[in-house]
């Protein structure tokens, strides 16, 4: 039974797919909430570009909801068998509201300066990553409008991620998951 669920979130580059990826290794359940866009994308047989990734979730939330795409990875946790489940990519705080009615819920926030974000980005190359200047400061903006704020600025609590190596990014994040699970377990004894 999940009994602390983690909610990574931060801007388009921040580091939070290092991240949950990294702690992967630390026996917890990981779950990318872009992953359901890019599958429904898929269903319909469109490519997994920003543009076309945006336009699917952007019609999901306006049908179903701000909360839609955590209601949909819902099962997902129930059914883990690990007690922390990582959730990769809350936008929103509808989103949080709605793990919150599962298990203890708790943020994460990765801050990362706009131009380190930019150069990590170039250098990944998704698919649905940006290749401009222009291209990425529209995709910041539109994951502002989604409410990605919200959750960054509620965030219980931060990493920052401008002087990092990746094993001290991911370390700093374990670290932090591991103190908030020790005291929710002290305080269920």
């Amino acid at each position: 039974m999940v009994k602390l669920i983690i909610c990574i979130t931060g801007m388009p580059g921040a580091g939070k797919s290092t991240i949950a990826n990294g702690l992967k290794s630390k026996e917890f359940d990981v779950i990318n909430m872009g992953n359901v866009i890019r599958e429904a994308a898929k269903k319909k047989n469109l490519p997994p570009t920003h543009s076309a990734l945006n336009t699917i979730m952007k019609k999901m939330r306006k049908k179903y909801g701000p909360e839609i795409i955590a209601k949909l990875i819902k099962e997902k946790i129930v059914s883990s068998n690990h007690d922390i489940v990582i959730i990769d990519g809350i936008r929103s705080y509808a989103e949080v509201n709605s793990l919150k009615k599962l298990a203890t819920t708790k943020i994460l926030s990765i801050h990362t300066s706009t131009n380190k974000r930019y150069e990590l980005l170039l250098r990944r190359g998704r698919s649905d990553d940006p290749n401009c200047r222009e291209y990425f400061d529209e995709r910041d903006k539109q994951e502002i409008d989604i409410g990605v704020s919200s959750p960054i600025a509620l965030a219980d609590e931060s990493i920052s991620n401008n002087d990092l190596t990746i094993p001290q990014l991911i370390n700093a994040a374990y670290n932090i998951i591991k103190k908030w699970h020790d005291k929710y377990s002290k305080s269920k004894m």
